[in-house]
């Protein structure tokens, strides 16, 4: 797996569409060689690619390999599907992997072509541009398909983001779930879940507000979450709360919003107390309880007995009546 940079906000000029900032030209692990896309009719550098077409259509782009090192480099390219670690972080598939390997059935990685040049041998201080192409399968689903194009020399890797977007309609639709708050007062921190259950990736912003016992608290205003949430994804992430109460009760909701989504919310309450307080709280009510249980139970008992009611004495059973008889005898 290789993590990706992650990106910090939408570019306006693709809010149109929906193409999120993604990596610059990636660097190898080790210094000597860089890849990255090749230069378009723009002045401007690309930062990665970005391709969009129907389903069926085959795409077209080129990556440049530059050496710059003093000895020639062999470096093999393939494509990858890109996706989100538990944490956030962009990563690509390694090599042979299944979900890589897989064909049809594959992510966007697997539509990615070289032909034969999928080793490309670059002489010292030279740049080499190698075309490849993107096949997109006639029932691929609409919407955002995260890639990458990766080139390898001897176990060291440079990603490179293709941003693809396949035509039809689009959906974006965000959750924000499992709210809850660790520590209190300065240290605070906010764990939550992020899910993208749209087909376009999304760049989220969180804002949360706090009612306390009395009133409400600091909360922190919408700002920007440092994730690019790919579609089907779900992240765990925790921020700081530096307006956390020390010592109070709050009841707190997050709104997560998202370029085209509506907002998404949650809600959650929780003691906010001193360091050490919690246990301490949590034992002492804990013992508290259980003597006022037992308590309970023995006033219980001893009233019962007293307010008991005697048993009545036996008496004797009556005798049964003996049969009347009726009638003369003759």
């Amino acid at each position: 797996m290789r993590v990706l940079p992650t990106p910090t906000r939408l570019a306006a000029a693709l809010l149109a569409a929906a193409a999120l900032h993604g990596a610059p030209a990636a660097a190898a692990d080790e210094p000597g060689w860089t890849a990255g896309p090749a230069a378009g009719r723009a002045a401007t550098p690309r930062p990665y690619f970005y391709l969009a077409g129907a389903a069926g259509s085959v795409l077209e782009d080129r990556l440049t390999l530059a050496n710059s090192g003093d000895r020639e480099r062999t470096l093999t390219l393939r494509g990858a599907d890109a996706y989100n670690t538990p944490d956030g972080a962009l990563a690509v598939r390694p090599a042979g992997d299944g979900a890589a390997a897989a064909g049809a059935g594959a992510g966007a990685g697997a539509w990615i072509s070289f032909g034969a040049a999928t080793t490309v041998k670059v002489p010292p201080h030279t740049r080499a541009v190698v075309p490849f192409t993107v096949t997109v399968p006639p029932a691929a689903a609409p919407g955002d398909h995260p890639a990458a194009v990766v080139a390898t020399e001897a176990g060291h890797e440079a990603a490179v983001r293709v941003h693809l977007r396949v035509g039809g309609p689009t959906l974006a639709a965000l959750t924000v779930e499992d709210v809850a708050v660790h520590g209190s007062g300065g240290s605070a921190v906010i764990r939550y879940a992020l899910v993208n259950r749209g087909n376009v990736a999304l760049a989220p912003e969180l804002a949360v507000r706090a009612e306390g016992r009395f009133g409400e608290v600091p909360g922190r205003a919408a700002h920007a979450v440092p994730v690019e949430l790919l579609p089907g994804r779900r992240v765990e992430l925790s921020e700081p709360w530096p307006g956390a109460p020390a010592l109070d009760r709050v009841a707190l909701t997050l709104t997560a919003t998202a370029p085209g989504a509506a907002p998404a919310t949650a809600r959650a309450s929780a003691w906010l107390l001193p360091g050490g307080t919690a246990a301490r709280l949590g034992a002492g009510l804990l013992a508290l309880g259980t003597l006022a249980t037992a308590a309970l139970l023995l006033v219980r008992t001893r009233r019962t007995r007293r307010e008991r009611p005697p048993e009545p004495p036996a008496t004797a059973a009556a005798p049964a009546p003996e049969p009347e008889l009726t009638g003369a005898s003759r």
